[in-house]
């Protein structure tokens, strides 16, 4: 078992707020997630045109899931709407309450921690998921070497 399956999936509950990410997007499904670090290289070369950056982390934002595919996009916050240059896609994620999990070990087993929760803590967990999910890149993560402070927020609300 590697780092990642070893590491109990305990979130810590945190109310989000309204954020408006900037960044480059593409459409992905299973077979095409693989493809996502490129997404990432096409954004690490353009984030310098975004002038009005909101902190130093990073995000990649799942949402529009549909017929096993979604939109990922890789950004930065931004303070609104009007601060995002117009080579970039913009999302606005409403104030939710989130389910934070910490991600161990490689970047590149990210897909094993969003499996863990989804199958073995959600099904369990009295909660439904309640819109676009992120991963949340520390200021000091390294992107080329897949290493730094990777977290993964889940919207969730209670079961009807």
């Amino acid at each position: 078992m590697d780092q990642q399956t070893k590491q109990p999936l305990e979130p810590r509950m945190e109310a989000g707020k309204t954020l408006v990410i900037a960044g480059v997007q593409g459409r992905y499904s299973k077979a095409t997630v693989g493809d996502i670090p490129q997404l990432w290289e096409v954004f690490d070369s353009s984030v310098k045109d975004i002038k009005k950056r909101v902190g130093g982390v990073t995000y990649g934002v799942c949402h529009n899931p549909s017929h096993g595919e979604f939109d990922y996009m890789a950004g930065v916050e931004v303070p609104t709407r009007g601060d995002v240059p117009s080579n970039f896609e913009c999302i606005e994620i409403p104030p939710l309450n989130y389910a934070v999990f910490p991600h161990y070990g490689p970047v590149q087993a990210l897909e094993q921690t969003y499996e863990r929760i989804m199958f073995e803590w959600l099904p369990h967990s009295g909660y439904k998921v309640m819109g676009a999910d992120f991963e949340r890149y520390s200021a000091d993560f390294d992107g080329h070497k897949g290493i730094g402070t990777v977290e993964i927020w889940l919207p969730i609300g209670e079961r009807g």
